[in-house]
């Protein structure tokens, strides 16, 4: 009667599913974390350690998260974890910006304007509710990515104690002599109604009229003999300083016309419609104007540098005032004429300049981006449909030399896609240079590490030539400007910082709500009729530039400055800069020791997301179809240093990487269903050279993996792990220790050995990979063997790898060599099954012929060799001997013979050996399985 020997195999066995099911299991996780209170959890446990600090920008609480949202929070989470897994108590503190322009535009389409359908108070109730609706629609959303954080407590920009700090961080900044008031042109969305910060601030190609117009000068004899020329030869007609400009809207408000002082201006004699005139222009950029112009005939008649007709007197075009030539360094010969008509109310070049000069800063646009009723002709225009109007004007006076409508890049309001105006207004700022705040930031950008290290440059760029930034928005949902300020000489009230701290006690108490309800002589007294108390809200830029004083600087677990700022890339003219701003002029450093940027997030041809394209990726959908794990798994990837390209198909092929990894955990697993490491565990100078082997290439890949997180670059890990999973594992280790795994005696070294290797390395797998697939590497940490802890979060690296040793002839080199030969042969292999000369790797017996260093290599394997290949058996010859039916390989020095078996096959381990049968008790099996089935277990040293 034939034995059924498959009951004496050791099948692979285990309870972790093969499917994923990730929509399903992910959120069943989710639950058992937060039953569990995991992240405080994980805070106790790593208490006194070494603290590593990534503060959380905060995300605007409008709206659900997008997939940008998504990449950030798994970068961030990814970084937090694996900074626990390196021994660092690193606390998450997630946060949101909770004021500003994008709620009220909300809360006004349910319960209509403040101040018009509502009062201002029952307004900014309404923007609070509704942030906080929104805050929750995202949280929830950010927790089923996995992320780790502190999520009870997060920080709110709204919060009252927060609100308080806010004014605090103003306060200080102020007493720090960085704040200044003043009618300075800001960027101003008209249909905001509302000054712009320069993050909010993005460029669009618009058509505008470009046009060249006519100053005529006042002192003509003056002018000329500034120049040089020829005596008595001074021209004909009238002569004119010609400006060029893109906005015609801004001529009610010229005060005066700009040139390069080094520049060579020409006095042009020319005719135009039968006209005779002088016109002058800089000498570069003659040839271009004349061709503009359709002037054929012309030529120069004197010629100076600009700086020789400064203070000299034009006549606006069209108004009954003169305006002075002045000199300015902004004047270029890119475009125009050389000469710059200049309204420092409505730019920040002309402002600069004007205030050298002492020009007026006249502003006759109001907020809404009319003209207002007093300005003379345009009264009552919006400015960009004044520009018609501005040029009949000029046709009418003759001043208009020519125009045609140009398609330039033009500044628009981020939020409403209009064209925004430059706008001079009484507004407040943080001075760039009164107190060298410039000058300081400067030099701390250079005592932080950027990543990736162009970050440095663009800062730099940024900062060097920004203008003073405007904090004041005239908003009703937003921190206020908690400011007293003089009637008559417009300075602060001197007991501000002490007035500021009692503010921000009524605000921690009430919210804002203290602040507008509150009235000036509860805290003035008699003073108050002297002092206004100002209604202006702070930019929302400085709300999040100040987190770092609100949250860093408040919570006991957190410190300041910063390990880490983690942001896209847009952020260095956002919160980078507003945050380094803020902290420098609060406290003289940087917030941060090292700023990360990552990319935007662009479908698979590089094109923007957006849902008329309908190439949008919700995370929600992959979470509800793929998982979080698969996201989780496509952001790291991802080289997230530029764009990061996402589809369906993207994110399918992920999903494929993911079941790679999944199912190298599974099989591990699947075979150490009886291993119990307490009692099963080999020590590690016993195990078979194979196993040594493994576990030292594990060792060296954590290593690896190790410095990869630690230098950000998770695309790495991917790549790496992958690989080993896939090549090291599936291709090689895995795929030879399946016979000793299944037939060697269960209890037996040959096979323990071999299952303490997997259990290193499934240990050491499941924390490499637990930042990125997290909920995937809990659920194997509950399946692996032995006493653990609750969760592998809770874990620090693997520590039970060992290396090889330096001496041992079966070195790192020699298995390399070993794979290299084996893939070599298993190509042949599969050329011979595949013409039908054998059918399964196992009718095959191969002879190597080798050349004396692959001879000495192969040879220490013995009889071991045919596991290796997966043959029935395996010999290795001197090259020298090789038959003329040898089969070159593809490795010089290394010749191969196939032969098929002609012994019977066992019905145990299916190896065609020439002892089955020999043992008449099991007349089927060969006489190693009959070792292990009735004998004390087969004995191996390599393989």
């Amino acid at each position: 009667m034939t034995m059924d020997y498959k009951k004496t195999l050791n099948l692979p066995n285990t309870a972790f599913p093969m499917k994923g099911n990730l929509a399903q299991r992910e959120p069943e996780r989710l639950k058992k974390w937060n039953e569990a209170d995991l992240y405080n959890k994980i805070r106790q446990e790593f208490a006194g350690r070494p603290k590593f600090i990534l503060h959380d920008g905060p995300p605007y609480a409008n709206g659900e998260i997008h997939i940008g949202h998504a990449v950030n929070k798994v970068l961030k989470d990814i970084i937090v974890k694996s900074k626990s897994l390196s021994g660092f108590d690193a606390p998450y503190v997630p946060g949101w910006d909770c004021h500003g322009l994008p709620i009220e535009l909300q809360v006004e389409k349910k319960i209509g304007k403040a101040g018009v359908k509502v009062s201002p108070a029952v307004f900014r109730k309404a923007c609070r509710e509704y942030a906080g609706k929104q805050v929750n629609i995202q949280k929830e959303a950010f927790i089923r990515l996995g992320i780790l954080g502190d999520w009870e407590r997060p920080y709110l920009t709204m919060d009252f104690a927060f609100e308080a700090d806010i004014v605090r961080s103003l306060g200080k900044i102020s007493q720090n002599g960085h704040i200044a008031k003043g009618a300075k042109p800001v960027h101003w969305c008209t249909d905001c109604g509302s000054a712009l910060a320069e993050a909010e601030v993005e460029y669009e190609d618009k058509h505008s009229p470009a046009v060249d117009v006519r100053f005529q000068v006042v002192d003509e004899a003056g002018f000329l003999n500034r120049c040089h020329h020829v005596p008595d030869h001074d021209g004909t007609g009238p002569l004119s300083v010609v400006i060029w400009t893109t906005t015609p809207w801004t001529l009610p408000a010229n005060q005066g016309v700009a040139l390069n002082p080094e520049l060579e201006y020409a006095v042009v004699q020319c005719e135009k419609d039968g006209n005779k005139e002088r016109l002058v222009v800089a000498e570069a950029l003659l040839k271009d104007a004349m061709l503009r112009y359709d002037i054929e005939n012309y030529h120069v008649i004197a010629y100076c540098k600009g700086a020789a007709l400064e203070r000299q007197l034009l006549q606006h075009p069209f108004y009954d005032r003169q305006v002075p030539i002045i000199l300015g360094d902004h004047v270029t010969t890119e475009a125009g004429t050389g000469a710059v008509h200049t309204a420092p109310g409505h730019g920040q070049d002309d402002y600069v300049v004007g205030l050298k000069y002492g020009l007026p800063v006249d502003n006759p646009v109001g907020n809404d981006g009319v003209f207002l009723p007093n300005t003379e002709i345009f009264a009552g225009e919006h400015v960009f449909n004044a520009n018609a109007h501005v040029l009949e004007v000029l046709e009418q006076q003759g001043k208009l030399l020519h125009h045609v409508a140009i398609l330039h890049s033009y500044p628009h309001c981020w939020r409403h896609k209009t064209p925004i105006i430059f706008r001079a207004t009484p507004q407040w700022f943080i001075s760039m240079d009164k107190n060298k705040l410039r000058e300081q930031a400067l030099n701390e950008v250079k005592r932080v590490a950027w990543i990736p290290e162009w970050g440095q440059a663009r800062i730099e760029s940024m900062m060097e030539g920004r203008p003073d930034w405007c904090v004041s928005r005239q908003r009703t949902w937003g921190v206020p400007i908690a400011f007293f300020v003089h009637k008559e000489t417009g300075e602060l009230h001197p007991r501000t910082a002490e007035l500021v701290e009692q503010v921000a006690k009524r605000i921690e108490q009430q919210g804002i709500e203290a602040w507008f309800g509150l009235e000036a002589a509860e805290l003035l007294g008699d003073e108050a009729e002297h002092y206004e108390k100002m209604t202006d809200t702070l930019d929302v830029w400085f709300d999040s530039g100040v987190t770092h004083a609100c949250v860093l600087e408040k919570r006991e677990q957190l410190h300041f400055p910063a390990d880490l700022y983690l942001e896209g890339s847009d952020q260095h003219r956002g919160w980078f800069q507003s945050s380094l701003l803020a902290s420098v002029a609060m406290n003289e450093v940087a917030p941060y020791k090292a700023v990360l940027t990552h990319g935007f997030t662009v479908d698979a041809d590089g094109k923007k997301m957006s849902k008329s394209k309908g190439n949008v990726v919700a995370p929600q959908s992959v979470m509800k179809d793929l998982g979080a794990d698969v996201l989780r798994l496509w952001v790291a990837a991802t080289d997230y240093r530029g764009e990061m390209s996402v589809s369906d198909e993207i994110l399918r092929r992920t999903s494929d990487g993911y079941r790679r990894l999944r199912n190298t955990a599974r099989f591990l697993l699947s075979n150490l269903d009886d291993f119990d490491p307490a009692r099963h565990l080999v020590d590690t100078k016993d195990l078979l050279a194979l196993d040594r082997w493994v576990v030292d290439r594990a060792l060296t890949l954590q290593d690896e993996v190790k410095a990869a997180y630690e230098t950000y670059q998770f695309q790495h890990i991917y790549q790496k792990v992958h690989h080993f999973c896939v090549i090291d594992l599936g291709g090689f280790y895995l795929d030879i220790i399946k016979d000793r795994q299944y037939t060697a005696k269960a209890d037996g070294l040959a096979r323990r050995s071999a299952q303490t290797a997997m259990y290193h390395v499934l240990e050491a797998l499941t924390r490499w990979l637990a930042p990125i697939i997290s909920y995937t590497a809990d659920e194997i940490w509950q399946y692996l063997p032995g006493e653990r802890s609750e969760s592998v979060f809770l874990e620090t690296w693997y520590q039970g790898l060992a290396p090889l040793d330096e001496d041992s002839a079966l070195s790192r080199e020699f298995w390399q060599k070993v794979m290299t030969v084996r893939a070599a042969v298993g190509k042949e292999l599969e050329k011979c099954r595949a013409k039908g000369d054998i059918g399964s790797s196992l009718n095959a017996e191969i002879e190597l012929y080798c050349n004396a260093d692959f001879f000495d290599d192969l040879n220490r394997l013995s009889d071991e060799l045919r596991f290796i290949f997966i043959t029935s058996n395996a010999t290795v010859m001197v090259e020298g001997n090789a038959p003329e039916d040898a089969i070159q390989t593809e490795i010089d020095g290394v010749k191969l013979k196939v032969v098929v078996s002609g012994h019977e096959k066992c019905v145990r381990c299916w190896h065609q050996r020439p002892d089955v049968g020999t043992q008449a008790e099991h007349p089927e099996l060969c006489g190693r399985c009959v070792e292990n089935v009735a004998g004390d277990g087969e004995h191996r040293h390599y393989a």
